[in-house]
């Protein structure tokens, strides 16, 4: 590119931040500084599958080369997590993480025998080995910085997905203005809510791919919106397609979401192309071509290597040992109450609540850090509120829905793919395991929606309460967030 491509490139981008309102940083900022709280308190290494992520990028950051899901971790990380007593304190809210002054100086002189050691990497990367390999190339940067031990490196990688977390908060207030454009006073109760809610912190304070994909989704969730109101264009769809090929590049359950997003897309170069004719097509096919050939590089790699192509969601796909009524009901089931007819897949169990509802108000740790009984009742308070408040919002503006219903659709069919998604990989474990992947924080990537229900809940209370509305509705995840940190820290170090 010429000089004055890349002048006009530079001068477009700084235009595009310069339109973002200072309330949106400040949303990001907040999901940023509660990350980077997060992965401060959180003993390194106790996040869900946090071991095999950090072992995927050792072996890119080290050899270049991508892991495999068989073998064992190299010698430096294999000291690091019997040096943090990983077996011993996870799974076991009776054993809390170390502490003393001696267990310190003894994990830092066992690091540094594993730092001389010659092993490079480990082609070990357990259930992370079948990932794409976006993120954990981005966390190659941080891990390559000198000095310090493995153990700071992973803080500083957990910074990193910390900057992510604030993103998903930046991009999720942007997708509320557009949503609901006549009540701004709304957007920062969306936007500041979401930077609170703690799974969000917990899981972008931690080496997980799960953090790049919560922004990256708040991206698609924004352009979309954008596109709804303002038509489609030439740049629009291309952004489109590059986010979706990002989403794919960074964490498969990304796959649950790309058929909304190509619902979309055609749908939107059908509603361009009474303006624009072909011109719409030809952006149609550019943001097409943009998505699915990452998707399919990958799985050429992987069959290549004899894995399959889209590991995990490859078996559930091939899933064809049961009736497939069997796994649409076990789906369901997974996420809503049981239909008549229907067999008891979770017997006694409200899925709805126990696992997903009880999952996002506080399930931390190796989903052993728990909040008192009590807690989880009491939280049916506040959140049927909000839910009541969210549908009088939605009454109110009924015609407005009713004219964006197609908008409306593709979200929906958003969600329902991811959900069908998580529940497939589940059943590949049922009955043995009842909900293998029933973990909250696998819907979060939905959390631009959540940003939405609050802010349409604090729009619901009328004009007259709903300011106060809305500030309860941020004190009261501000204090969901307090809690749930002091909970975290009251189980590893009380």
């Amino acid at each position: 590119m010429r000089r004055g491509g890349w002048a006009r490139a530079l001068a477009s981008l700084c235009n595009a931040l310069g339109g973002v309102p200072a309330v949106a940083w400040l949303c990001a900022g907040i999901a940023c500084v509660n990350a980077v709280s997060w992965s401060l308190i959180t003993p390194p290494l106790q996040v869900p599958d946090e071991p095999e992520h950090v072992a995927y990028v050792k072996q890119l950051a080290e050899t270049g080369s991508l892991p495999k899901a068989s073998g064992e971790f190299s010698s430096e990380e294999q000291l690091a997590l019997e040096g943090v007593e990983l077996q011993k304190v996870a799974e076991n809210p009776e054993y809390q993480a170390i502490s003393s002054h001696s267990q310190e100086e003894r994990l830092n002189y066992d690091l540094e025998l594993g730092e001389r050691s010659r092993q490079k990497g480990s082609e070990y990367a357990g259930v992370a080995a079948s990932q794409p390999p976006l993120y954990y190339a981005l966390q190659a940067i941080p891990y390559t910085v000198r000095g310090g031990n493995l153990l700071d490196r992973i803080e500083l990688m957990r910074l990193l997905s910390a900057v992510m977390g604030g993103l998903t908060a930046l991009f999720t207030y942007l997708f509320i203005r557009e949503l609901l454009p006549s009540a701004p006073w709304t957007w920062t109760v969306g936007g500041v809510g979401v930077a609170l809610v703690p799974l969000l912190g917990f899981m972008s304070g931690a080496v997980n791919p799960d953090a790049m994909l919560y922004a990256v989704t708040a991206a698609v969730f924004y352009a979309l919106a954008r596109a709804f109101r303002r038509g489609l264009t030439r740049a629009g769809a291309v952004a489109l397609g590059a986010l979706t090929a990002v989403g794919l590049l960074t964490k498969l359950n990304f796959l649950g979401i790309a058929p909304g997003v190509l619902l979309g897309l055609v749908a939107l170069c059908v509603r361009a192309a009474r303006t624009q004719g072909r011109a719409a097509y030809a952006s149609l096919g550019i943001a097409l071509a943009m998505a699915v050939s990452p998707l399919a590089i990958y799985s050429i790699v992987q069959v290549a290597s004899g894995a399959p192509a889209f590991g995990i969601v490859s078996s559930a796909i091939h899933e064809t040992s049961r009736p497939l009524l069997g796994e649409a009901s076990y789906i369901w089931q997974l996420f809503l109450p049981r239909l008549p007819g229907m067999h008891a897949d979770f017997a006694g169990v409200l899925t709805t609540q126990k696992i997903w509802l009880n999952g996002y108000v506080g399930l931390y740790g190796w989903l052993d850090t728990t909040f008192p009984g009590f807690v989880y009742s009491l939280a049916l308070i506040p959140a049927c509120l909000i839910a009541g408040l969210c549908a009088r919002g939605l009454a109110v503006s009924a015609g407005i829905v009713k004219a964006r219903a197609l908008e409306v659709s593709v979200y929906g069919v958003m969600c329902v793919g991811l959900m069908v998604l998580i529940g497939a990989d589940s059943y590949l474990g049922f009955p043995r395991v009842d909900a293998e992947y029933g973990q909250a924080r696998y819907l979060l990537p939905l959390l631009p929606l959540l940003g939405a229900v609050l802010a349409l809940a604090a729009r619901g209370a009328g004009r007259r309460w709903g300011p106060s509305v809305g500030a309860a509705i941020i004190l009261l995840f501000l204090a969901h967030d307090i809690f749930s940190q002091l909970q975290e820290i009251a189980r590893y170090y009380g």
